[in-house]
Order: structure tokens, then C-alpha cells, then sequence
């Protein structure tokens, strides 16, 4: 069963310990950054399945930070956790793309449904997960690391086929330098980063006579793999 990602913005730590041991005991992987630009930082270099926000913070607060992150990400649900009881204040988060609005104190059982439905309603726009992707004239066995066809096999590293799936699993849309690295490596490192620029243009080469598939270099953003 995949554990879901949540960064959870909050600079009360008294709270934030609370509120992350407990999704933490409901098998969520909990990110806490205790100030709105750390949280915009954060969520640039990793993959997220949900945010939740505390809107009075240090440095950019709850409201900055979700229309920073829906520029870029319409679709992660995002909610609010506020001692903000203002009507305006509720329908100025909703307004700015947040899924719901919790006011403190909250029931920790309240939040946790409210995770549960906005993860089930996001997951349905998620294809199911494949082990067999068609590429082109390939087909590419994620579970072997292969690339085949009726005439040729091609043999892909681990590191290779995961960085493959990745694209293949976000097709057309941008990812992050940062994301990739986190997600294959668990770290952005600048090593690393010399490493995936490798496998990259190996991907590039073997798939270079197909028409409609490139792996476009986005300058100092990422990478876009399109396939038309």
C-alpha cells in the first residue's frame, strides 16, 4: 500500500509535533517546515500527494504560499489549518485554490477524513500503476528493465528504467531537476545531478528515431518527456 506525502506547514511546534505524530501513526510520511518560504522551498525539490497549511507564518504565510504553489500545480489538494475564523478569511483560501478550510483548534479526526477524500478524489485522475508501457515501435518492461520489440531488446539499468517510468508516468508535463533527483536518488545532489544528465541522453539516444517522443531540457526548471 503506498504511503501518501504530505508537507505540512506550521511554525506552533508544539502543535506541529502533535498533528504530524499523529497522521504519522495513520501510516502518512509528514514533511514540516515551520515557515511559508521554506515550505515553497520544499515543495519545489520534492513529491507531494497533499498540503496542509497554517496560515499566520513567518516569512510568506499560508495564503502566499498556496498561489505559489497553484501557479505551477493546480491539482494537489490543499488544506488549510487556521486560528483565522473570519468568513472573508475562509473564502479568500477556498478562492485562491484550497480544497477546504479547517479552523483551530480542530479535531485531528476531522483532518484525517478530510486527507482520506481529498486523496481519494485526486488519485482517480492518476493512471493505475503498469509494468508494460508502449513507447514508440518499443515496449518497455519496467519489472526486467527492458526495452523490445518482435527485433531488438535493449537492456536499461535500474536507474535508467526508473527515470523512464517517471517520464512515462508524467507525460507532457514538466518535472522539476530537483523532483527527479529526490525521487531516484532521495537527494539532490549535485553528483547525482551529473549522473541523471548521463542517463538522460542515453534515453535520448535509444529513442532518438522515434517520431513524436523527446526529452526536452527546460533551462534551469527540468525536463518535459513529450510524446505526441
Amino acid at each position: 500500500m503506498k504511503q501518501f506525502k504530505i508537507l505540512y506547514t506550521e511554525d506552533d511546534e508544539t502543535l506541529a509535533f502533535l498533528t504530524k505524530d499523529n497522521l504519522e501513526q495513520n501510516n502518512y510520511e509528514v514533511v514540516h517546515c515551520c515557515d511559508g518560504k521554506l515550505g515553497l522551498e520544499t515543495f519545489k525539490k520534492e513529491i507531494f500527494d497533499i498540503c496542509i497549511f497554517d496560515i499566520m507564518m513567518p516569512k510568506m504565510d499560508g495564503f502566499e504560499l498556496a498561489t505559489e504553489i497553484r501557479k505551477t500545480n493546480t491539482d494537489i489538494p490543499i488544506i488549510f489549518l487556521s486560528a483565522k475564523t473570519l468568513k472573508e478569511d475562509r473564502i479568500k483560501g477556498l478562492r485562491l485554490g484550497a480544497d477546504d478550510y479547517l479552523v483551530k483548534p480542530f479535531s485531528i479526526e476531522e483532518l484525517l477524513l478530510k486527507i482520506e477524500i481529498f486523496l481519494k478524489r485526486s488519485q482517480k485522475n492518476i493512471p493505475a500503476d503498469k509494468s508494460v508501457y508502449e513507447i514508440g515501435k518499443y515496449q518497455f518492461d519496467t519489472n526486467n528493465f527492458i526495452l523490445f520489440n518482435e527485433n531488438e531488446k535493449i537492456s536499461l539499468t535500474q536507474r535508467e528504467a526508473d527515470l523512464l517510468k517517471l517520464f512515462l508516468d508524467n507525460k507532457n508535463l514538466v518535472l522539476k531537476r530537483e523532483q527527479i533527483l529526490t525521487s531516484l536518488w532521495g537527494t539532490d545532489d549535485y553528483f547525482m545531478g551529473r549522473s541523471l544528465d548521463v542517463f538522460i541522453s542515453r534515453l535520448r539516444k535509444i529513442l532518438m528515431n522515434e517520431t513524436g517522443i523527446s526529452i526536452e531540457n527546460l533551462h534551469g526548471i527540468g525536463f518535459r518527456f513529450t510524446i505526441v
